[in-house]
């Protein structure tokens, strides 16, 4: 560990937190109930300053075993410019039926597109959050495409109707199709003799 990194986990020790290393990287795992205050203490009194990414993460399959705990987290990194040291941030949610941790809008407001990102993909609720709605998907999408248990082939495919002139859904139709190449060569390609 960098003696900056090892000034940082002494002083998040000292708080009351424990930070993990791995990687030569700082990693605090918070409950869901600490997260927001938590978060607004590194930034008063850590001086993090800005966040630098904020995504879901769906731990269903995760690794070479199935993963026991909670399945949804938010997973956020933070930067110190003034102390020039990074952190990353990891809240699972509790309720693996219907994931949801605080907003943190209000300590940074960079965090806005990101969690609208993690709830349109994984289904996150940020409580608080202004303005949670889809960002990447259509309005009428249904489900969230990044969980696990999404299917591959999604549930309805859209496309547009000259008839009709506008865009309709319908289910997804999947036509089983041979996927072996076929090689079409001329009569004498590989002839040595001529």
């Amino acid at each position: 560990m960098t003696p900056r990194l090892l000034k940082l986990h002494d002083a998040l020790v000292q708080a009351g937190l424990q930070p993990r290393e791995r990687l030569n990287e700082l990693t605090l795992e918070l409950p869901a109930a600490d997260y927001f205050a938590i978060a607004k203490r590194l930034r008063d009194e850590f001086a993090f300053e800005e966040l630098i990414d904020l995504c879901g993460v769906d731990y269903a399959a995760y690794g070479d075993r199935p993963r026991e705990g909670p399945r949804f987290a938010a997973v956020v990194h933070l930067l110190s410019v003034s102390k020039n040291v990074r952190l990353r941030l990891r809240a699972f949610c509790p309720d693996d039926e219907f994931p949801a941790v605080a907003s943190l809008v209000e300590v940074w407001p960079a965090a806005n597109w990101f969690e609208r990102e993690a709830f349109d993909l994984y289904g996150i609720i940020f409580e608080g959050h202004p303005d949670l709605r889809r960002i990447l998907t259509d309005y009428g999408f249904v489900g969230h495409p990044f969980r696990k248990d999404f299917p591959l082939s999604g549930h309805v495919e859209m496309r547009y109707d000259p008839e009709q002139k506008r865009v309709i859904y319908e289910p997804v139709t999947i036509d089983p199709r041979e996927v072996t190449p076929r090689i079409v060569r001329e009569q004498h390609y590989a002839d040595t003799d001529k």
